[in-house]
């Protein structure tokens, strides 16, 4: 029994809604986008990628009319490459990224795409753990990869052929 006065907890992902991002999110991805990482994509690079042509998987997270994340991947041939996922820090750990993660690798996988591989930065403990969660793998190490310290990314590979976690 919770004390008096105490909301339930929710369950990861809860009150999370994942829709298609849109030139109209735009602003606020660009704004999530300089918040979150050290060497922010210009605005114009995700202009290119919410065209819907098929290729491009681009979704943004919101909680209530709150955004708390998106996430940009390009379905090349028969894999997914998933190139940014970005999380409101207010908002971390409340598996939004999960929720993100899944919806992308279940409209990829209903495509008929056969692996999903990304980058992450090697010090993001985090990240590396949700995504072994959904079952990728480390594959390879990119030395020097981001340019604003030198860090080295680790590649991840997920084969599908199991069920999404």
């Amino acid at each position: 029994m919770r004390p008096r006065g105490r909301p339930a907890p929710s369950a990861p992902g809860e009150g999370i809604v994942i829709d298609r991002m849109r030139t109209a999110d735009l602003d606020e991805v660009a704004a999530l986008e300089r918040v979150v990482f050290p060497n922010p994509w210009p605005r114009v690079l995700f202009e290119r990628d919410v065209v819907d042509d098929g290729i491009n998987q681009t979704f943004v997270a919101r909680k209530g009319r709150l955004l708390v994340g998106y996430l940009i991947g390009w379905l090349v041939v028969d894999e997914l490459h998933i190139g940014n996922v970005a999380v409101l820090p207010a908002a971390r750990r409340d598996g939004v990224a999960t929720v993100m993660v899944r919806r992308a690798l279940e409209i990829a996988r209903g495509r008929g795409v056969v692996r999903a591989t990304l980058e992450v930065r090697a010090s993001n403990a985090a990240a590396i753990a949700l995504y072994r969660k959904f079952g990728f793998n480390e594959v390879a190490i990119r030395r020097g990869y981001y340019t604003d310290d030198g860090e080295d990314a680790i590649v991840m590979l997920l084969t599908f052929g199991g069920s999404l976690r």
